[in-house]
């Protein structure tokens, strides 16, 4: 992956005098002196492509060394006991650093790093230096004798710059995203293989893990949603610790992570592996609302038609399943549907999830471009005790998602390989 190109292309965007400060995440303690599997912030990431923790980056236009590292020093212990450490050597010979420094020597250097530079641009996600930042701006102006010239230092935040370059995803990235689908995918077919009455949430949630780390993932991209019945209801249900039972529909909300990139797939399907005529109509309806919304998918969309095109098939969905007694226009005018499906129907996909970057320019939706990745995910939800419906549809949760890649000139479903029609789901739950 080239993160020197995107280095310089972000320099490109800022004045010359700036400096950008990156800071990098730390290891976060679970419990005692265990801690968390460590995942480096991603837009560092997205720049250095430098995987360890306790790390800063100094990036600055129009200089000899546009790029310096601060990192963790080689120490022959700490590695025995948590694993290899880059140290600087090895930085510069691997990503490119113009100079590598311990991560100590941080607050002795960075004076002499800002030189007379006037903005300063700072990415400190997790408030690692939000202590020190303005100490840092000022040190110069302050130190500076009274026939000095003094530099007045302007603080900006550098993550609009990263973020809206984020949203089109380059080669590298297209092909990690298609590796994470596609172990994804696979994960999916095993948990509708293996899914049956009497068999545990969690059962299942490890065996979607299972499978896509035969594919690489080391991790998945949030945490798994293996909702049957009535769970499905809570969109971000995540206990897990249901036993399915005959005659419901399980939601799964999963992806898995390759390489910092992330799929994000959602399947319904019954748990005895034959849809009811009432679970038929109602996943009719939400499929339908998803592939009319990817069929406008292609270069100039707007992005808000994705939503209210899949919005205004849900809403006739409900009409013709007698839950909205009224007219289309009515139900549109009223956004009545919204009782039933709680949520928008889409967003970037990359290293983020829910990836970064503006949906609107002022006042303006975006137009679809080549190489955005996004998803669209329609839902209906009826709970359990709402007695504004019939009994037969109580209880249940249908979310249909696929990841979305913008061509030159259409669209590809990259997530298509996961059964998704009444047919398919069927016929693979019975092979």
């Amino acid at each position: 992956m080239n993160y020197q190109l995107r280095r310089e292309r972000l320099l490109q965007e800022l004045e010359q005098d700036s400096a950008v400060i990156l800071v990098g995440n730390t290891e976060k303690v679970r419990n005692k002196n265990i801690t968390y599997n460590f995942r480096q912030d991603n837009d560092f990431y997205y720049l250095s492509g430098f995987s360890e923790p306790d790390a800063v980056a100094v990036l600055r236009p129009n200089s000899d060394q546009p790029f310096v590292l601060f990192n963790l020093p080689k120490d022959e212990a700490a590695e025995v006991s948590f694993g290899h450490r880059c140290g600087q050597k090895m930085a510069g010979e691997l990503l490119g650093c113009d100079a590598a420094y311990d991560i100590a020597e941080l607050e002795e250097r960075l004076p002499a790093l800002l030189e007379q530079r006037q903005h300063i641009y700072l990415s400190d996600e997790q408030d690692r230096f939000s202590h020190r930042i303005f100490d840092w701006l000022h040190q110069q102006r302050r130190s500076a004798k009274f026939d000095e010239a003094k530099i007045f230092r302007s603080l900006h935040s550098v993550l609009p710059f990263i973020h809206e370059r984020r949203i089109v995803k380059d080669e590298d990235e297209l092909g990690r995203i298609r590796k994470a689908v596609n172990a994804s995918v696979e994960g999916h077919k095993t948990v509708m293989k293996t899914a049956a009455a009497g068999i545990n949430e969690q059962q299942l949630t490890g065996a979607f893990f299972g499978k896509v780390s035969e594919f690489g993932c080391q991790d998945v991209g949030y945490p798994t949603i293996m909702a049957s019945g009535n769970n499905a209801i809570c969109l971000h249900y995540t206990e897990n610790n249901d036993d399915l039972q005959d005659g419901q529909i399980l939601l799964i909300d999963a992806g898995g992570d390759y390489q910092y990139y992330t799929a994000d797939i959602t399947r319904s399907f019954p748990v005895n592996g034959k849809f009811s005529d009432t679970q038929k109509a109602v996943y009719e309806v939400v499929l339908a609302a998803l592939d009319n919304a990817i069929a406008l998918v292609k270069p100039g969309t707007p992005w808000n038609q994705l939503y209210e095109t899949a919005m205004s098939t849900l809403a006739q969905g409900l009409i013709d399943l007698g839950i909205l007694q009224c007219s289309h226009q009515e139900a549109m005018e009223k956004e009545l549907y919204k009782r039933y499906s709680v949520h928008k129907t889409g967003h970037w996909l990359g290293l983020d999830v829910h990836d970064v970057g503006r949906y609107k320019n002022d006042q303006e939706w975006k137009t679809l471009e080549p190489n955005m990745v996004f998803t669209i995910e329609p839902g209906l939800y009826f709970e359990a005790n709402d007695e504004s419906v019939a009994p037969e549809f109580r209880g249940m949760g249908i979310r249909i998602e696929d990841d979305i890649l913008v061509t030159q000139d259409g669209h590809e479903n990259l997530s298509a390989g996961a059964p998704r029609t009444i047919e398919e789901i069927e016929a693979w739950m019975a092979s």
